[in-house]
């Protein structure tokens, strides 16, 4: 199966199914000598894993994750890092139904015509249960990033849950932070926004139905000149990872659609000197990036998550023979991917703003 390493210097390959017994990733092209406590990455995994609240899919997973090689005495080698999170609560008889029919909007249809064979017991490599792998990674990633600063400003990233369905949050990306996110289980720091959320997803896990909405991401002290034209984009890169993640639908960074709606003279970011050797722009429409490289402006970007496609209603479909007939899924799945999607948006804007801080130090030094 191709399609499974991600980045072209820092490089990740994950590996396992939904219902197998493990997941994991290797990452290779890490520098050697960065700090990684396994309580680092237990913490982000945590913030993924299954669940963690009442909106969220009820499967029972402690999502542990295991350090196999890479590292000694807590410092990264230089050698290849593997991880792996074992399987615990698969309860394979909840997708008996699916073995012969394909669940509407899923990957099984176009697994089965791919490969002529599938996992069918929760969707295999197609189940988010993948997104462990790149989390993992992602931990390490932020380390690579974490020694280099933008116009003096520390590295980091902040993501949450901007809209889910009609309901917008007001956050501002500059200052927003992880605490403010993680102060309520649907991550969306604006807590009168958060609560009306809250009720709205669990009216539809009620209902048997799902949601969908958008997740904002913010990447703060990013360095001057990152990203690579013509193919290699920082942007094209970065719209790549999110499209890359399960149920992800649309991509945006920096004003995206609503810039169509400005003249040149609107959108346009003006520059000046910020003093101290800094060249800067007043607005950030571009969302941090300008003729597909980094301009030392927060990247601010958006993904927009389709509602899960499982859903516990009846509906059409057809069976492998290619027959109409009805399906009713069973089984635990999240009424809405965006709550555990917020450390995977951070994880894999790491890791592609990781690999290409290694390939500007590569050409450029």
């Amino acid at each position: 199966m191709g399609g499974s390493t991600f980045g072209t210097l820092f490089r990740v390959t994950t590996w396992g199914e939904s219902h197998g017994p493990a997941v994991g990733v290797v990452i290779d092209g890490c520098p050697p000598r960065l700090p990684i406590a396994i309580e680092e990455i237990q913490r982000e995994l945590d913030r993924r894993r299954p669940g963690q609240s009442a909106i969220t899919t009820q499967r029972r997973e402690t999502d542990e994750v295991e350090i196999l090689s890479g590292l000694h005495e807590g410092l990264t080698q230089g050698t290849p890092i593997a991880m792996m999170v074992r399987n615990q609560d698969a309860r394979g008889g909840d997708y008996e139904e699916m073995r012969d029919k394909f669940r509407p909007s899923h990957a099984d249809f176009t697994y089965q015509a791919k490969y002529g064979i599938r996992a069918w017991q929760g969707g295999g490599r197609a189940s988010a249960r993948e997104t462990i792998g790149r989390v993992a990674a992602g931990v390490v990633a932020r380390k690579v990033l974490a020694a280099v600063g933008g116009a003096g400003v520390p590295f980091d990233i902040v993501a949450y849950v901007k809209r889910v369905q009609n309901l917008e949050a007001d956050v501002d990306p500059a200052s927003v932070t992880t605490a403010a996110v993680d102060s309520n289980i649907v991550r969306c720091p604006d807590a009168a926004v958060a609560a009306r959320m809250i009720d709205l997803i669990g009216e539809a896990r009620k209902a048997g139905d799902s949601l969908g909405g958008v997740v904002e991401a913010v990447a703060r002290g990013v360095p001057v000149g990152l990203g690579e034209p013509v193919f290699d984009k920082l942007d094209a890169d970065l719209a790549k990872a999110m499209l890359s993640l399960p149920a992800a639908k649309g991509f945006e960074i920096g004003s995206g659609f609503a810039g169509t709606f400005l003249t040149g003279s609107q959108h346009n970011d003006p520059f000046y000197n910020a003093g101290g050797g800094h060249v800067r722009t007043r607005t950030n429409r571009s969302g941090g990036v300008q003729g597909g490289i980094s301009n030392g402006e927060d990247v601010v970007l958006r993904v927009a998550f389709k509602p899960t496609a499982t859903i516990l209603r009846e509906q059409q479909t057809v069976d492998v023979n290619g027959q109409d007939t009805t399906i009713k899924a069973r089984g635990r799945h999240d009424p809405c991917v965006l709550p555990r999607a917020v450390p995977m948006v951070e994880a894999m804007m790491a890791l592609v703003l990781a690999d290409h801080l290694l390939r500007q130090r590569g050409q450029c030094g």
